[in-house]
C-alpha cells in the first residue's frame, strides 16, 4: 500500500493534472460535451498506455536507440517551454499548422488527445524518466502489479478532471481562466527549463567525473 501511496502521489506531483485544466478548456471551447468527454477518456487512455510503456521498457528502449536520460528530458523540455509561450502568449494552436480539409472532426480530436494533452503536457520527460528509475528499483513481480494500478489510479483522475474541466471554468469564469492559463504558462515554461538545465548539468558532471 505504501509503495502504491508513494507513486500515486509522485506522479500526480510529476503530471500536475489540475494544470492541465485552462488548457484543455482553450482546446475544447467550441466542442459539445459529449465530445468533450470522448477526448478526456482518450487522454486519460493514452496516458495510461504512455506511462505503462515507459515504465516496463522505458530503459531497454533507450538503450536500443543509444538515448540517455539526460537527452531525454532536454528534449521534452524544449517542447514544454514551446508549450509554456504558446500558452503565456494566447497563441496555443489547436490545429499545430495542419489544414487539410479530408481530415475529419474524429481524426483531429484524436490528434488532440495524443499530443498536446497526452504528451508532453501530462506524460512528459518527467514522468518517463521518473517510472524508468523506479522501475530499477521496483521490479518483482508484486511491485509491478502495484505500480500498474498507481498509473490506472493516475488515468482515472485525469479523466475525472478533464471531463470537470469546463465546470471548473464556469466557475472562474472567463477571466478567470485566462489568468490561470497565463500562469500556467509561465510555471509550465520554468518546468521545461530545468529539465534542460538540470540535465546539462548532469551531463557537464558526468564528463568531469
Amino acid at each position: 500500500m505504501d509503495l502504491f501511496i508513494y507513486l500515486f502521489a509522485a506522479l500526480f506531483s510529476v503530471l500536475n493534472p489540475i494544470g492541465t485544466v485552462p488548457i484543455f478548456v482553450g482546446l475544447t471551447q467550441d466542442d459539445s460535451q459529449k465530445e468533450r468527454s470522448r477526448i478526456s477518456l482518450w487522454t486519460a487512455i493514452n496516458v495510461f498506455i504512455i506511462l505503462m510503456v515507459s515504465f516496463l521498457i522505458g530503459k531497454y528502449v533507450l538503450t536500443f536507440f543509444g538515448i540517455s536520460i539526460d537527452a531525454l528530458r532536454i528534449a521534452g523540455g524544449l517542447i514544454i517551454v514551446n508549450s509554456g509561450f504558446s500558452l503565456l502568449s494566447g497563441k496555443f494552436n489547436k490545429k499545430r499548422g495542419i489544414n487539410k480539409k479530408i481530415e475529419n472532426d474524429a481524426q483531429h480530436r484524436n490528434d488532440i488527445a495524443l499530443t498536446p494533452l497526452a504528451i508532453p503536457m501530462l506524460a512528459g520527460p518527467g514522468s518517463i524518466s521518473l517510472l524508468i528509475a523506479f522501475y530499477q528499483e521496483h521490479h518483482q513481480m508484486e511491485e509491478i502489479i502495484i505500480s500498474s494500478l498507481a498509473i490506472l489510479a493516475i488515468a482515472v483522475v485525469i479523466f475525472i478532471i478533464l471531463k470537470s474541466a469546463h465546470y471548473l471554468a464556469r466557475i472562474l469564469g472567463a477571466s478567470g481562466i485566462v489568468a490561470i492559463s497565463r500562469i500556467v504558462g509561465f510555471i509550465v515554461i520554468s518546468i521545461g527549463i530545468q529539465y534542460i538545465v538540470s540535465s546539462i548539468i548532469n551531463i557537464v558532471k558526468g564528463n568531469l567525473m
